[in-house]
């Protein structure tokens, strides 16, 4: 299924130095198989290299970048069965959970091919006045340099993706550390780009043991450092990272109301809902954690949101037949569970699920939680949703707003005025009508506010972020 041992890629060359790495079947438990860990000197190696490689990208043409990105784009597809099975070993995914995130790799890198020869800049009209008349300006957009991107091990190939194709596109050499927990998918993705006739020095994807990180967080020749992660993390990278850019797309406990006037069926309303609670074990810093539903709509709902969640199949992710895999290890189902059990001595009620077998948690679904309790007020990352009735609307906007988090919030209704009132008043990053907080398209602008990060991801504003504007101003001759 895996091989035995897997080399880091260093300055595009794979090294196995060692094999130091286990990695477990998420589901049983078992070492199946050891990937090689870069020390501090390996780490000094990938930096200097992409600094040596940050010209030769910058001059690389648009066209050249986009044959590197057609080139992975042909490869995935052809390994797209190997990826998903990677991804459903390291990862715990269902085989249909990581057969959509390979097609959503491939997404990521098709968009990326096409913005490498787009361009960015723009004509400006700098006669706005009688003094700047004759003068004319231009943009455009060019690397920022070398890039370091650490990713989690909740997306091990989509959240990759969304640092390395934009990457790629903008001309940035990169460094990328993967989540110990996953690394395989990232070095099978690494594999990949050494086919390719990338400068020497463009990548380097280095699973690092934390006390080796240091410099791929406060190096000041690395201009950008692209983290995603959890909140705490997130923000204390950023402390030490100095003058390069920052991007953080950190965690959320999503929210999704129910108006009394959905636009929708309460059974495609409670199909989304599910869906976005329980996938991937809901480990997803966009899964529906909170359910505010019109009181008219709450009982009803309620009711096909437990029998949704009580059909689900836990097991082994490598069974067809399982609809729901392990959380990413016991500790993190055992946190979860403890969760539960604080929210219920404290006067919640379970209508669905509570157990758990190791790292696999039932499906779970609460109503009546404190809104101090954990449950209610941090990132859950499992398989748990919570139910509250409302019975004003802006009320329920103003529940939304009451976290630290803004990452993304759902809307169900059929009133435009309330739509729109919602885009306005909700503090996230971004409002979905008509479907739950756990929607994504890989091209759209994605990322948060408040507790939930800086800057965007998605393809074409990910290259923003990796590119500076540079200006040119003519002056015609009188």
């Amino acid at each position: 299924m895996l091989a035995e041992r897997y080399p880091y890629y260093l300055a595009n060359r794979p090294q196995q130095p060692n094999a130091a790495l286990a990695v477990t079947h998420k589901y049983s438990g078992e070492v199946v198989t050891h990937v090689a860990v870069a020390d501090a000197a390996a780490v000094e190696e990938a930096i200097a290299a992409a600094v040596r490689a940050a010209e030769p990208m910058r001059k690389l043409a648009p066209y050249a970048r986009q044959a590197v990105l057609e080139h992975c784009v042909r490869r995935f597809r052809e390994r797209a069965e190997e990826l998903a099975l990677a991804l459903c070993i390291e990862a715990g995914k269902p085989l249909r959970d990581a057969r959509g995130e390979v097609d959503r790799l491939i997404d990521t890198f098709k968009a990326a091919a096409e913005e490498a020869v787009r361009g960015g800049g723009e004509v400006l009209n700098l006669e706005v006045s009688k003094r700047a008349a004759g003068y004319r300006g231009f943009t455009q957009r060019v690397p920022v340099g070398p890039c370091s991107f650490i990713t989690p091990f909740n997306f091990p190939l989509n959240l990759v993706a969304h640092k390395v194709a934009p990457a790629i596109a903008a001309g940035c050499p990169f460094i990328l550390k993967p989540s110990d927990r996953t690394p395989v998918s990232a070095l099978i993705l690494a594999e990949v780009l050494a086919e390719t006739d990338l400068p020497e020095g463009a990548f380097s994807v280095l699973p690092v043991r934390l006390e080796d990180l240091g410099p791929l967080i406060e190096d000041d020749r690395l201009k950008l450092l692209s983290f995603t992660g959890s909140e705490k993390v997130g923000w204390e990278l950023k402390a030490r990272a100095g003058r390069k850019k920052v991007v953080l797309e950190l965690g959320g406990n999503a929210a999704c109301v129910v108006d009394a006037a959905p636009g929708a069926s309460l059974d495609f309303i409670a199909d989304r809902v599910a869906h976005g609670a329980f996938f991937q074990a809901g480990q997803s810093c966009i899964s529906v954690q909170r359910v505010l539903v019109h009181a008219s709509l709450y009982d009803a709902l309620r009711e096909k949101l437990v029998a949704r969640a009580k059909a689900l199949r836990p097991g082994n992710p490598s069974d067809d037949a399982t609809t729901l895999g392990p959380m990413i290890d016991e500790p993190a189902a055992r946190r979860l569970e403890g969760w539960i059990q604080d929210a219920v001595r404290r006067g919640a009620k379970v209508l669905a699920g509570g157990g758990r077998r190791g790292p696999v948690l039932d499906a779970t679904v609460l109503e009546a939680v404190p809104v101090d309790a954990a449950l209610s007020t941090e990132e859950a990352f499992g398989p748990v949703v919570l139910l509250q009735p409302f019975t004003d609307f802006d009320e329920a906007l103003r529940e939304v707003n009451s976290g630290r988090f803004g990452l993304q919030a759902g809307l169900f209704t059929q009133d435009l005025s309330r739509a729109m009132r919602a885009w306005d008043e909700l503090e996230v990053g971004g409002v979905v009508v008509g479907d739950v907080p756990s929607f994504r398209v890989d091209t759209m602008p994605y990322g948060g506010v408040k507790g939930s990060g800086i800057g965007r991801e998605g393809v074409k504003y990910a290259i923003e972020d990796m590119t500076e504007l540079r200006l040119l101003v003519l002056r015609q001759a009188m």
